[in-house]
């Protein structure tokens, strides 16, 4: 994974944290996809796209996978 990559996954994996403590999956999910959409720059949340479908069985957070559907 080259650094850019693994910079993504990894700020990605803690906002997926931070909403893991909400009961709702679906609002977890959602808040998870609303704030990569408000924070983050197109060009990061095209890699991260792309990464994760190349990469399918890397480590990103199961709710970050379900934000990027």
């Amino acid at each position: 994974m080259s650094s850019g990559h693994e910079s993504l996954v990894k700020m990605a994996n803690q906002i997926a944290q931070y909403f893991a403590s909400e009961p709702d999956r679906a609002l977890a999910v959602e808040g998870v996809r609303q704030h990569i959409q408000s924070f983050w720059t197109p060009a990061m949340r095209r890699q991260l796209g792309e990464w994760s479908q190349a990469n399918p069985q890397a480590e990103l957070h199961a709710l970050v996978r379900e934000a990027l559907a």
